[in-house]
């Protein structure tokens, strides 16, 4: 059994927990601490590291992001502080906890949990996971390996912003029934087939805890659509998978699916001791995540 920590930071809080790798289960108790007013990189690094000192595990760690993500530097900052553009943030998490920590976008992690562990078990071929809460997350995975970092809550439908017209936040703003949020819901997920053909779409966030209000109510035309099924635990369960890909070489049946960066991994010292990057940032609109 590998055991490896998994953290998801969220809006409102940052939660771990130590993750089997190998069966997608949690192997302890979850914990959770509340996300620090403006989540400041120092005040989030001081949550991490706290969480990291509760369940004393030793090697790497995997962390989310609500942003997008690029080989360990945070390039966008969806409702957390402007400071996390630019950011080295590997080596920020690495230098407090003297864990080699890797971080990954927080969709991206639960679509990983979701493809491997969840609702996509065994589908082969190009698996798509859309969060639906605040704002809208997409994963896009194909034969298990993730093209990171697609941000297509943040595709137009002719004169709409697909997240500020389709999540479950616009739902709420629009005092829309479900019948009514699915039949916008289900024009964008056209819009996503027309360009991806997946064959499977993966509806989680917030949503996904109510699937049987709008299941029967979404329409696509050749995919199917089916709820996320880990739930809160998908983004923790993602972050571990990942670090555990970037410590440990792929051997087997695993080397078919790659860390999602596509990049080999650095050592801790490295990660330690990279300075901050100058990399020009990337804007998006803000997302926060469900």
């Amino acid at each position: 059994m590998s055991v490896i920590l998994g953290i998801d930071i969220g809006g409102s809080g940052i939660k771990g927990a130590p993750v089997d790798t190998g069966t997608g289960r949690l192997a302890g108790e979850r914990r959770r601490i509340p996300t620090p007013e403006g989540a400041a990189p120092g005040d989030v690094q001081g949550v991490v590291k706290e969480l990291v000192e509760h369940f004393g595990l030793p090697g790497a760690v995997g962390v989310t992001f609500p942003g997008i993500v690029q080989r360990g530097h945070t390039l966008s900052a969806a409702n957390v502080h402007p400071d996390w553009v630019g950011l080295d943030a590997d080596a920020l998490f690495s230098e407090a906890t003297g864990h080699e920590v890797h971080l990954i976008n927080d969709a991206d992690a639960a679509g990983l949990a979701e493809a491997r562990f969840g609702a996509g078990q065994g589908v082969q071929g190009t698996v798509m996971v859309l969060t639906f809460g605040t704002g809208i997350g997409s994963a896009l995975i194909h034969d298990g390996v993730l093209i990171p970092n697609t941000e297509l809550g943040h595709l137009w439908l002719r004169d709409k912003h697909a997240e500020s017209w389709a999540s479950d936040r616009a739902r709420e703003l629009g005092d829309l029934n479900w019948k009514q949020w699915s039949k916008r819901a289900s024009t964008y997920l056209q819009h996503l087939e027309l360009l991806f053909s997946p064959d499977l779409f993966i509806i989680g966030g917030g949503v996904s805890k109510k699937a049987d209000k709008w299941q029967e109510h979404l329409t696509v035309g050749r995919s199917r659509v089916v709820p996320a099924t880990l739930l809160n635990e998908a983004g923790i369960i993602g972050a571990a998978m990942m670090a555990a890909r970037h410590a440990e070489p792929a051997t087997g049946p695993a080397a078919a699916d790659p860390a999602p960066e596509g990049q080999p991994a650095p050592s801790k010292a490295a990660a330690a001791k990279t300075p901050a990057s100058k990399t020009p940032a990337r804007k998006a609109p803000a997302r926060k995540k469900a």
